[in-house]
């Protein structure tokens, strides 16, 4: 979780759901392209899928492993300063989540607490899990939390080990589908509004009305 210095009314979000080869190079590449290519259209915060530098499977670990810092986080750290934008940061207080956790409510709750304004899920739900479950753990989670949710997915390959549901999505606060993407490699490009997300809090208040005295989550430092 992380929180910019200056607070915006609003700011937008590029969610880059891209086509994973075997080889990291090309995949370090074609990610640092894509996100100078969301710069040029106004990104300030920028997010990358689940296993963006490999193939998904836990049989390729070993291989595509680094060091902190390494190669992928170099590349990543030098794309961010020359464009001058965030790679999952932002301009508001934002919570991270990896694909299952989006199944726990609790996670969101907590950072709903500590004042997160946007959950983004890097996830790889596969073609079982993604049309059932994807988008509405989505929604669930904003309207539960009244946040902006998030999700970005490698795009889907069919030829691949592990075939991935694609569909990096947003959800705003009321649980409406703002952006969403298809199965093939894009970019997808929102405008995060925190004067609507205030708005919706003010409608319905839920975190001043919660029964805290009844029940409550209990946070782990």
């Amino acid at each position: 979780m992380q929180e910019a210095s200056g607070t915006m009314a609003n700011f937008r979000l590029a969610l880059i759901q891209l086509h994973v080869s075997a080889v990291k190079s090309g995949n370090l590449q074609r990610a640092c392209g894509l996100v100078r290519e969301a710069s040029a259209k106004g990104a300030k915060v920028v997010a990358l899928p689940e296993c963006f530098n490999s193939p998904y499977g836990t049989q390729y670990f070993k291989e595509y492993a680094e060091k902190i810092p390494g190669e992928s986080t170099q590349k990543l750290s030098e794309v961010a300063r020359e464009c001058s934008i965030y790679l999952i940061g932002a301009y508001c207080k934002v919570g991270l989540g990896i694909c299952y956790d989006m199944r726990f409510a609790e996670m969101a709750q907590v950072y709903g607490q500590k004042g997160c304004q946007l959950l983004i899920y890097p996830g790889a739900f596969n073609m079982t899990t993604g049309p059932a479950h994807w988008e509405l753990l989505q929604r669930g989670r904003a309207v539960d939390n009244q946040v902006y949710v998030a999700t970005v997915s490698p795009a889907r390959d069919e030829k691949a080990s592990y075939v991935a549901w694609g569909h990096s999505t947003v959800v705003n606060p009321w649980g409406e589908v703002i952006a969403k993407a298809g199965a093939e490699e894009t970019v997808v490009y929102t405008d995060i509004d925190l004067k609507k997300l205030a708005e919706i809090r003010q409608q319905i208040p839920l975190l001043s009305q919660k029964r805290y005295d009844l029940y409550g989550i209990q946070m782990k430092k």
